[in-house]
């Protein structure tokens, strides 16, 4: 359902990292502002920091695919990620993986970290009725079973993409209320394309932005300025 013109009462900045992954949303919504970044946690740092220093915004909203750890979490399903954490950054000694935090390298809750996690703190999105969970940000996806259990050990994720906590970082810095909406097209670790599903997930993707966009419409700009209580990282 397009919104055309009465989405311009409020900034909302939707961002991915391809245009493939929202392209049938772009062109139902085109008077919604939209940045495609690139792959990765570099381009989607750079990419965002450089447009949300040229322009405020009201909301952004960061949308793709995604790979699920958990069978709770079935294919096709569309999510909102709470809190998420950059998955590989740290050290690794004889197949053991020390994050950055463990180590002593960084403190886990200097801002914006809270534990070592990047949590929306922003809680309007409970209303919408999609599954919430924990995130990791990755910058190899591999069907590595090593990598695949240490990320689990760590981090004990739902889901994992290439950009999410890139998003939290930066949003999180600029204190902009934002979301990230993935949708689940494969489990994480399989990379045998034919068992994934492109297709389902990222029309399911389209329909949920429908609906989150329109909530978004209904509360209006103020709703995202006032401060919001958040409990700690890892409980929602």
């Amino acid at each position: 359902m397009p919104f055309k013109l009465e989405i311009c009462t409020m900034e909302i900045l939707l961002v991915a990292a391809t245009r493939q992954e929202i392209a049938r949303f772009v062109t139902e919504n085109p008077m919604i502002e939209y940045l495609f970044t690139g792959v990765g946690v570099p381009a989607t740092i750079y990419q965002l920091q450089k447009r949300l220093h040229a322009k405020k915004y009201d909301l952004v909203i960061q949308a793709g695919i995604a790979g699920t750890y958990t069978e709770d979490i079935d294919i096709g399903a569309v999510t909102l990620v709470v809190q998420d954490s950059f998955g590989d950054l740290g050290m690794e000694e004889n197949q053991e993986f020390t994050s950055i935090f463990d180590s002593g390298f960084s403190d886990p809750n200097a801002f914006p970290f809270s534990k070592g996690w990047l949590v929306n703190r922003d809680h309007w999105f409970h209303r919408l009725n999609l599954p919430l969970v924990t995130g990791v940000t990755v910058n190899k996806v591999t069907d590595s079973p090593l990598q695949k259990k240490q990320i689990q050990q760590h981090f004990d994720p739902d889901i994992e993409t290439m950009e999410g906590a890139a998003c939290h970082f930066v949003c999180l810095q600029e204190h902009i209320p934002f979301l990230q909406v993935r949708s689940i097209s494969n489990e994480a670790g399989v990379r045998d394309k034919k068992l994934w599903d492109f297709k389902g997930s990222i029309e399911n993707l389209r329909t949920a932005l429908d609906t989150i966009l329109g909530s978004a419409m209904q509360l209006g700009p103020a709703d995202f300025n006032k401060p919001h209580h958040s409990p700690d990282a890892t409980t929602f």
